[in-house]
């Protein structure tokens, strides 16, 4: 023979309004340890959960008189209360679909004129090329390492010049890249994706 299915978090809320609703009654939170496993199987040990997520949901009202703390909720209350939240649920609802509506239409206002454009493959292309003669020259310097001092001046010179324009270039896109985030409120992942820029991009030091 199976056991009997344990009540949901939420059936044991609905339960435990029926109590109140049903009787119309103040109730300290005793009286409910004993009152709901009877009628209506909520098992005592949840009892001071289920009441405490209803007082923080507003739909069961809570006072102290004395030193006794009562419990009381009737239809009309909860309703409303349901009601209220209901409406503020449709509210969010409306501006997330405003929001993603926006955001949508700030990425595709972003991706117009940019998908392959002349002028982006020609700022990585260059990019490229600087990064090339950078790396090139970097090899040569090695081999020459502790000879000539003016071809050292001079490799120095001419590293240091190829390693401006790299990040001449480099400063160009990361303050495109930042105009484009704050201009259409795109993430920057995103964006580096949609433009095929490497994640890993930063200045040459």
């Amino acid at each position: 023979m199976s056991k009997r299915k344990g009540l949901s978090a939420e059936e044991k809320r609905k339960k435990m309004l029926e109590i109140f609703h049903e009787s119309l009654e103040f109730y300290q939170l005793k009286e409910l340890e004993k009152i709901a496993p009877k009628q209506k199987g909520i098992i005592s040990q949840s009892v001071k959960d289920v009441i405490q997520s209803l007082v923080d949901d507003g739909l069961v009202d809570t006072d102290k008189i004395g030193t006794s703390v009562y419990y009381w909720s009737y239809p009309s209350k909860t309703r409303k209360t349901k009601e209220r939240i209901l409406e503020q649920k449709k509210t969010q609802l409306v501006d997330c679909k405003k929001k993603l509506k926006m955001t949508l239409e700030a990425v595709e206002k972003a991706k117009m004129g940019r998908e392959e454009s002349e002028q982006r493959n020609h700022v990585l292309h260059e990019l490229s090329e600087k990064k090339v003669v950078l790396g090139e020259l970097s090899k040569e310097k090695q081999q020459y390492h502790g000879k000539d001092p003016k071809t050292m001046k001079l490799l120095k010179e001419q590293t240091q010049i190829a390693k401006d324009a790299t990040n001449r270039w480099i400063d160009n896109i990361f303050i495109l890249k930042h105009w484009c985030v704050n201009r259409f409120n795109i993430e920057e992942d995103k964006l580096n994706r949609e433009f095929g820029i490497d994640s890993e991009l930063d200045y040459i030091n």
